[in-house]
């Protein structure tokens, strides 16, 4: 069950986070092998001055649309699952609202299972 953050720029409509949140989902279960049913997203929009993305950084051409997505999960998937997650979202997100692989910037967050409570001050997980 991975929690997912997105921070992108203020000023997108309702169907564009769902979109967003859509192309996440079927890119974490295909690549990541995550239950559809388990959604656990959060939108967060910012000012200009307030989601600063190096417009360059690793030679990367980045535009003022760019986005990030950071899904915290459960540890133990190899390099070669995580690209594929990167490279199954980045063609979601563009054949679903056009974003450029350019503008998708992902970082992975690995936790041991006994990290989380998803309710009653349990830990489910353990």
């Amino acid at each position: 069950m991975p929690l997912v953050r997105v921070e992108l720029p203020a000023g997108k409509p309702a169907e564009y986070r769902a979109a967003v949140g859509e192309a996440i989902q079927q890119a974490m279960h295909a690549a990541l092998k995550v239950p559809l049913q388990e959604r656990f997203h959060i939108f967060t929009e910012h000012a200009p001055a307030d989601l600063v993305i190096d417009q360059t950084y690793l030679g990367i051409e980045r535009s003022v649309d760019a986005i990030v997505v950071q899904v915290t999960l459960n540890e133990g998937r190899d390099a070669e699952v995580k690209r594929g997650f990167y490279r199954t979202l980045a063609d979601g997100l563009r054949e679903r609202i056009g974003l450029r692989p350019e503008d998708l910037v992902v970082n992975l967050v690995e936790v041991k299972r006994e990290n989380w409570s998803f309710g009653n001050g349990e830990a489910q997980l353990v």
